[in-house]
């Protein structure tokens, strides 16, 4: 038994029995209406109506009871709905967040102030961590949303919407032999320093890592780190050659280093938002989504809001104008 059957069938009473007058209210065909009360009256076996030829008459005593608990249950069904509406439109309570230290310090801070000065009312709550700890409390329901790169496999049942696209550059003391290259760094040439770069990237089903081995290099990862800023304190101490976002690279902190372009040297990463498919999206967390992510299309946060589905992570890095961020590179002279 189905709702729709339900509703047609209130339709067709409502309309003095007329399964004519039922399709114009219902904006289907009288065809549609008839075969959905016969298939009502065939799971119930009981005849509903009392048909003289093509003509109803009246409803028959078992489907007085029908449509008497039919209303009951539809005008429940209401009432759920409007509590939906009721708990979407909460702006009380908190929003929860767990994010990579990239997105936490070079990202995210204008757009959580935003939202505040939007929802004054709604606590913020910002967990930073690894990809790894990050779908931990994704898992363990410590947070509403995931802010990373990458690892899409340990996020499973988690909607995931594009928020940009960004790329790697290298990163150098202004002392360092690479400072004073004049051609664009390759894959050899950075295969002759030690590298210090994230985490992720030692791993060898990392981008980073295939960019090499498709050359047949192995990298010299000398230090990794989950931080940016610890990267680059590290690079400044000598250890090696930087490999990081290029958001990371702040002009007014960072006129100790050189800062040449990689973009070409390996594949552009998109950073995403996601959140359980089980969340009860309320409109304040909605209007996050927008915030982080003001390039999705209206009618996609519209699916969203309204629960129904939306295509994956790739498709919709394929079809989405995906914004970039641009690295700041201060090539040697």
């Amino acid at each position: 038994m189905k709702l729709q059957q339900l509703r047609f069938l209130l339709a067709v009473t409502d309309s003095g029995l007329s399964f004519t007058k039922a399709a114009e209210r219902l904006f289907t065909s009288q065809s549609g209406v008839s075969k959905q009360i016969r298939q009502l009256e065939d799971e119930l076996r009981l005849e509903l109506f009392v048909r003289r030829g093509k003509r109803i008459e009246s409803l028959t005593p078992a489907g007085e009871r029908v449509v008497a608990i039919a209303s009951d249950i539809l005008a429940k069904v209401n009432e759920i709905r409007a509590l939906s509406d009721e708990l979407r439109k909460d702006v009380k309570g908190r929003l929860s967040l767990a994010t990579t230290q990239t997105q936490a310090r070079y990202a995210l801070p204008p757009v959580i102030t935003a939202f505040r000065d939007r929802f004054p009312e709604i606590d913020f709550e910002l967990h930073q961590g690894s990809s790894e700890q990050i779908a931990q409390m994704m898992r363990e329901r410590r947070v509403d949303f995931a802010l990373t790169t990458g690892a899409v496999d340990l996020f499973p049942n988690v909607i995931m919407l594009p928020v940009y696209g960004w790329d790697r550059v290298a990163i150098v003391p202004t002392d360092h032999p690479l400072a004073r290259i004049r051609s664009p760094l390759d894959l050899n040439l950075l295969a002759e320093h030690p590298l210090v770069t994230y985490i992720y990237s030692s791993r060898s089903e990392s981008t980073f890592m295939k960019a090499f081995n498709e050359q047949g290099l192995t990298p010299r990862i000398a230090f990794t780190a989950r931080d940016a800023d610890v990267i680059k304190t590290y690079v400044r101490a000598g250890l090696g050659v930087g490999i990081l976002a290029g958001m990371a690279i702040d002009e007014a902190t960072d006129r100790d280093l050189t800062v040449l372009s990689a973009d070409h040297l390996f594949p552009r990463l998109t950073t995403w938002i996601g959140f359980r498919r089980n969340l009860l999206l309320k409109d304040f967390h909605a209007d996050f989504i927008q915030l982080v992510a003001p390039h999705l299309d209206q009618s996609l946060i519209d699916d969203l809001r309204h629960s129904r589905r939306i295509p994956d992570l790739d498709q919709l890095v394929q079809t989405t104008n995906l914004p970039s961020r641009i690295p700041l590179t201060r090539e040697p002279h």
